[in-house]
């Protein structure tokens, strides 16, 4: 009995042990220490084992970074955006403008608004309406605030000049207009560093890199098996990264076309690729063989194997990576989704560490990104967002902020960061020279404006005539009054055109006549 008693005494301990173990360590999970030292409790043989299950604790200045809509009143309303389905953003920002591809009939066109002028937009709001086609890609110029290029299914890519203030009535003459693909052209990227080079990749699986000071393509990037779906340069703009629909992921010497680095993703089937600043990898978004989303980082010198790939969710939407350089902050946003989810990059395993999330119940159709010179920095803001919202024809800004009690310029989270000064002319960076982007502070001179003038070379201006028709003198409808217009002119035109065809047919059997008449004469005879 005395064995009994003893053993069931034991037992009862080992019990309490345990309950006062498991105690202590649901409450190492939460932070709340249990037998510390100086909290009045006693050692106890679980605490160690309750440390070690502690979650690590991560020091970052970007942790709670949180994502602020604008008020209604600062959002842009009214909007008429493409339903257009390819893959592109639709949306350029620039420090003074807003650009939006719109919806428009038998042609391509984008409104540009001045930033300052939000609110609801007038229906009738002046357009650049040049092109012949949808416009499938805008891009402001990063070193000539008032100059954007544009490219669309005509196959033509087209610079604008935008007037001070923005536009006072439609613009259908470009300063520059660009022939050399022979087929639809999806995507145009400027180069970072180097002024008036501009790169355009086409449904004809080429890069043509145009130098804008002569108004021609100067290079051919024809390494492409499918179509293009993605570029994106390095810091200093010397290597050039592709996703392609052919399944492969390229790092690519422009100037020379040569492929350095292929990667055939058959597990992981790149959509989007990004640069990530200066510390040579890359991050790719995709499809994994079972369907869901995924990222991956790559180190751009061997691109054998992936150093990362993660799960993001089973959604079916396009994922686009944003990277700031400045921050080491990744943003993902799906095409579709109302959500933005943001990390931040390490240069050690795991390389990647979730911070949060931005909800919204609104989903996305594209995204433009603020340059970093018009950022607020009184608001600590250290990106931001043009959200194109398309059933509402809404455009909201949304801002991601460090939240900071101190209202001075906070140096730490605004590093130097490249401004709006080229580093390089066209002929020097097509010479083989490379340079970083030159720096600026967005404490000094953030406001300060560019003083390069955009000068387009005086070419001979080019017709496109399709059956008489000169389309660049034709600007397609865009009312259907405008229609009718244009039709009842045409009938005009053809009617004018059958009475002096009927005209000439009568004065050629005359002079036939008249032929016949001499040679049957007795002269000739």
């Amino acid at each position: 009995a005395t064995g009994q008693e003893g053993m069931a005494s034991s037992c009862a301990r080992a019990g309490l042990d345990w309950l006062l173990g498991s105690i202590s360590f649901q409450k190492g999970l939460l932070g709340v220490g249990m037998g510390c030292p100086g909290q009045g409790g006693s050692p106890h043989p679980w605490r160690g084992l309750k440390m070690s299950w502690r979650p690590q604790y991560r020091s970052s200045k970007f942790r709670n970074v949180y994502g602020k809509v604008a008020s209604r009143e600062h959002c842009f309303d009214g909007i008429p955006i493409t339903k257009n389905v390819h893959d592109n953003h639709f949306c350029a920002v620039n420090a003074r403008f807003l650009a939006i591809v719109t919806e428009s009939a038998g042609g391509g066109s984008f409104l540009v608004i001045p930033l300052e002028q939000t609110g609801r937009i007038e229906p009738n709001y002046p357009k650049v309406c040049g092109h012949q086609g949808n416009v499938l890609d805008i891009k402001w110029n990063p070193f000539i605030e008032n100059i954007i290029a544009s490219c669309s299914e005509d196959t033509s890519v087209r610079i604008w000049e935008i007037p001070e203030g923005g536009l006072k009535r439609n613009m259908t003459e470009a300063v520059l207009e660009l022939y050399g693909h022979s087929r639809r052209v999806g995507l145009v990227e400027w180069h970072p560093t180097t002024n008036n080079i501009l790169f355009s990749a086409g449904y004809d699986y080429k890069v043509l890199i145009w130098n804008l000071d002569i108004g021609e393509p100067v290079k051919m990037i024809d390494c492409h098996t499918d179509v293009i779906l993605c570029m994106s340069f390095n810091t200093d703009g010397s290597l050039l990264a592709t996703t392609c629909k052919d399944k492969k992921l390229r790092v690519v010497e422009p100037r020379s076309g040569r492929v350095l680095q292929e990667a055939s993703c058959k597990n992981h089937r790149v959509n989007r690729v990004v640069f990530l600043g200066s510390t040579k990898r890359l991050l790719t978004t995709g499809v994994s063989r079972w369907n869901t989303r995924q990222i991956a980082l790559w180190d751009q010198e061997d691109l054998s194997m992936p150093l990362i790939e993660e799960e993001i969710d089973g959604l079916s939407g396009l994922l686009f990576p944003f990277y700031d350089a400045d921050t080491h902050m990744l943003y993902l946003a799906g095409k579709g989704d109302g959500n933005i989810r943001y990390y931040e990059i390490g240069s050690e395993k795991p390389y990647l560490s979730y911070l949060m999330e931005f909800r919204s119940p609104a989903p996305q159709k594209g995204l433009g990104v603020m340059p970093k010179h018009g950022l607020d920095v009184t608001a600590c803001e250290v990106f931001r967002f043009y959200k194109l919202v398309t059933l509402k024809g809404l455009i909201e800004p949304i801002s991601m902020i460090v939240p900071r009690r101190s209202e001075t310029y906070q140096e730490d989270i605004y590093p130097m960061t490249p401004g709006t000064e080229p580093a390089l002319t066209p002929d020097e960076w097509l010479s083989g020279v490379n340079r970083d982007p030159i720096l600026m502070s967005l404490k000094e001179g953030y406001k300060k404006t560019s003083k390069i003038v955009f000068k387009a070379p005086v070419r001979e201006k080019r017709s496109v005539v399709v059956n008489g028709i000169d389309l660049l003198e034709n600007v397609p409808p865009r009312t259907e009054n405008e229609l009718l217009r244009m039709f009842f002119r045409q009938q005009d035109e053809i009617r004018r055109l059958k009475d002096e065809l009927s005209q000439k047919d009568i004065r050629i059997r005359q002079l036939q006549l008249e032929l016949k008449n001499l040679r049957n004469s007795p002269k000739n005879n």
